[in-house]
């Protein structure tokens, strides 16, 4: 362990017509210094997710953190990008200053707002994080790259369109209590299950309530060394933390597998001394419900094509053998994409902190983490555990 989460602050996901981009940064970046007991001149580094695309007309916003407060100014910031795992990318900037003795203190910040962009525009950003080439002309955008992933699948492993209406029903469920949620309504899982007009099939076969929702939000969190961690009112340290990426082509590989999210798993597990079985919960990446369905084998829950298992035989959910997304997902909770990483990560830490409310796992020990970019392109997993 070289590094902890020492504080943290979250706005609300959803449509945020009130704020923009320099305002939910310094939002939650003021927040998290606070949380953690540091002023502004404590920190040493700071580090922003921010996707964009097309989604901001401010393309350099690295420097918007400094707005905060003027004590910030002349702190070295930079941004990052890696699709829809940016957050993560940009937590894992941090761990690598502090782990490298540049840095005591480094302050995270994730932010997108998607909103005030029109729906077909939305569309055409989010396609970016496929691979062009080959991607260009789907339709319905980054669903439809989704819809060619649950096609084969459900051509391989039979119809799953009863499993992934039980993780939309389910994440729906969780995301109720949950006061970040964009989407705070149990819709149960004869909606999500049957085609309406409320619930029309999207791309393949994956309906409305199998997809992920377009979010303004940010999230941020300060990372401190285990000295600094040890004298902070709270710490939550990463046990293990591994970064994986794959081909950006899906025709190089077997879409089917997300071979890059279980090198990940095994990577971040064996740092950490741990098993899956291990953690107490999951906060995953479910994008496309497809997605989760596909990440319960790439974590090793269940075998390969068996990913249905897991939601109909109740392992995922809050009472199972490993629940899945307390917080409602990207499903229910939102994904403003440079915030999703940064979001789990601070949910994660909160529960381990006891800080969830209405979310919070009885009594957890370590939680697991899977943040994607594209799809199974970026693939990051951290192990955190409570050590203070």
């Amino acid at each position: 362990m070289t590094a902890c989460i020492i504080g943290w602050a979250h706005t609300p996901f959803g449509k945020q017509d009130a704020e923009t981009v320099e305002s939910l940064i310094t939002r939650v970046a003021a927040e998290a210094m606070a949380h953690a007991g540091l002023e502004p001149a404590d920190v040493d580094e700071i580090v922003l997710g921010h996707f964009n695309g097309g989604f901001s007309a401010q393309e350099f916003t690295a420097s918007l953190v400094l707005q905060t407060s003027p004590d910030l100014r002349f702190k070295p910031a930079t941004r990052v990008e890696n699709a829809c795992a940016t957050g993560s990318a940009a937590i894992h900037q941090g761990l690598k200053s502090i782990a490298a003795g540049k840095a005591r203190t480094v302050l995270v910040v994730g932010v997108e707002q998607m909103t005030t962009t029109p729906g077909p525009e939305i569309g055409n950003i989010l396609l970016k994080a496929s691979y062009l080439p080959e991607d260009k002309d789907t339709e319905a955008g980054f669903a439809g790259v989704f819809g060619k992933i649950a096609n084969p699948y459900f051509q391989r492993w039979g119809d799953q369109s009863d499993a992934l209406a039980r993780i939309a029903a389910k994440n729906h469920r969780n995301g109720v209590e949950n006061p970040y949620a964009q989407m705070r309504k149990d819709f149960g899982y004869e909606f999500c299950r049957t085609e309406s007009d409320k619930n029309p099939f999207v791309a393949g076969p994956l309906k409305r309530t199998d997809c992920s929702l377009v979010s303004d939000g940010a999230a941020a969190l300060v990372l401190a060394d285990m000295p600094t961690s040890l004298r902070a009112p709270r710490a939550v340290a990463f046990r293990g933390a591994a970064h994986v990426q794959d081909f950006l082509p899906m025709s190089k590989r077997d879409i089917l597998k997300f071979e890059g999210g279980a090198k990940a798993w095994q990577m971040a597990l064996a740092e950490a001394g741990v098993t899956l079985g291990d953690l107490s919960f999951v906060e995953t990446h479910d994008c496309f419900t497809i997605a989760e369905l596909i990440e319960y084998e790439a974590m090793g829950l269940v075998p390969e094509g068996k990913g249905a298992s897991a939601i109909l035989e109740g392992m995922t959910e809050p009472d199972g053998k490993l629940p899945v997304n307390l917080s409602g997902g990207l499903k229910a909770k939102g994904h403003p994409i440079g915030a999703t990483g940064v979001s789990m990560h601070v949910l994660t830490a909160k529960q381990l902190a006891g800080e969830a409310a209405g979310i919070q796992h009885a009594n957890p020990k370590l939680g697991g983490i899977y943040n994607m970019g594209g799809a199974a392109v970026a693939n990051y997993v951290s192990i955190l555990e409570r050590v203070r």
